[in-house]
């Protein structure tokens, strides 16, 4: 019997297997669709459609950073247990797709989708990671940085595989970048750990910035309900929240507020110069705590947390006598923003029996 294209999608539709799986099929079973079916599921290759209705939110997160540390490219794929996330054949699975994207400068998951892999499509070959793995997969994100001239990437993945980050910087010449990679794989490693959203306030929108302020207002105030119960030291509560904020009129009026106090304590003018570069840093900190929380340049070094990201990255440009831009950030984390299915197995077969 002659197998139409229109069979084939027919089959496909119901089952979610790859389309030549589907044709070799309803071959097998000379046209009869439910006996094709069957086939599918006894080759483990009809489960697919059927698991792509369970929510995906463990998985693994790859990082590829190419030979010349020009081109970054970072990975999400989710399964449905951390079990399967352990699995050699879905961690294969993971790291070849980071390749693949990199390799074909690949941007959208529908390109992936289209883009051919060991002959295939990649949708099929995925479906068919799906069937042998037999959980629901996801491609759930990725992302590509690449270096403009003078400039390079670097990548981390946390010994986990569930933490990424990509750093990508600019520089003055290709002799500075060359002497930075290490550099930038501890910033990689830093934002694994501390998670800031955005690399600068700059990237902070007015409005975000008050709403933010409030209530971080309101957090060290209750906080301060605490302390005063435990008749500890109160939160100081800060004027502003950002960097942004700081305009030069009110850093100038900063300083002249503390040049008074040091005029009520007596201190000799001659050694204000000493003085005041230290209480202007704490004023600058102490009002830039969203974002020392939320963004990369504003937070404090974890190898050496007296320094923010943006003097540590200052110092170094100064050590190679040149200059360090970061340009590029990107940070994934397995699951974020996933909201796990509860699930209530009675309610379940309660609607079966209805």
């Amino acid at each position: 019997m002659e197998i139409s294209a229109s069979m084939v999608k027919e089959l496909r539709e119901s089952t979610g297997a790859g389309m030549m799986d589907c044709k070799k099929a309803l071959q097998e079973a000379n046209g009869d669709m439910e006996k094709a079916v069957d086939i599918l599921r006894e080759k483990g290759l009809g489960k697919a459609a059927k698991k792509a209705d369970r929510l995906a939110s463990e998985g693994l997160v790859s990082v590829v950073v190419s030979d010349d540390n020009k081109t970054a490219t970072i990975t999400e794929i989710n399964s449905e247990t951390d079990f399967v996330a352990k699995n050699a054949t879905f961690v294969d699975l993971v790291k070849n797709t980071t390749l693949h994207v990199q390799t074909n400068s690949i941007t959208t998951v529908d390109e992936l989708k289209e883009s051919s892999i060991g002959g295939v499509k990649f949708e099929e070959f995925f479906q068919s990671q799906i069937a042998t793995i037999g959980e629901n997969l996801v491609v759930r994100r990725f992302e590509t940085i690449k270096a403009s001239q003078n400039g390079v990437v670097a990548g981390y993945i946390h010994s986990n595989s569930r933490v990424g980050v990509l750093i990508g910087a600019a520089c003055d010449s290709e002799e500075t970048a060359s002497k930075i990679g290490d550099f930038l794989f501890f910033l990689c490693m830093h934002a694994a750990a501390m998670k800031p959203q955005v690399i600068s306030y700059k990237e902070f929108d007015a409005e975000f910035i008050e709403k933010e302020y409030l209530a971080l207002k309101g957090e060290l105030e209750k906080e301060n309900e605490e302390l005063v119960r435990l008749k500890k030291p109160l939160h100081k509560i800060p004027e502003y929240a950002s960097r942004a904020q700081l305009s030069d009129e009110v850093i100038a009026k900063a300083t002249e507020n503390l040049k008074e106090e040091l005029r009520k304590q007596g201190k000799p003018e001659a050694i204000w110069d000493k003085i005041l570069p230290g209480q202007i840093d704490r004023y600058i900190a102490d009002n830039t705590q969203l974002d020392q929380r939320l963004t990369l340049l504003g937070q404090f070094y974890v190898m050496d947390d007296k320094k923010t990201i943006e003097q540590v990255i200052a110092e170094e440009a100064k050590k190679l006598g040149g200059q360090i831009e970061i340009v590029s950030y990107v940070r994934f984390e397995v699951g974020e923003g996933l909201e796990k299915k509860a699930e209530d197995f009675a309610a379940e077969v309660a609607a079966q029996m209805a």
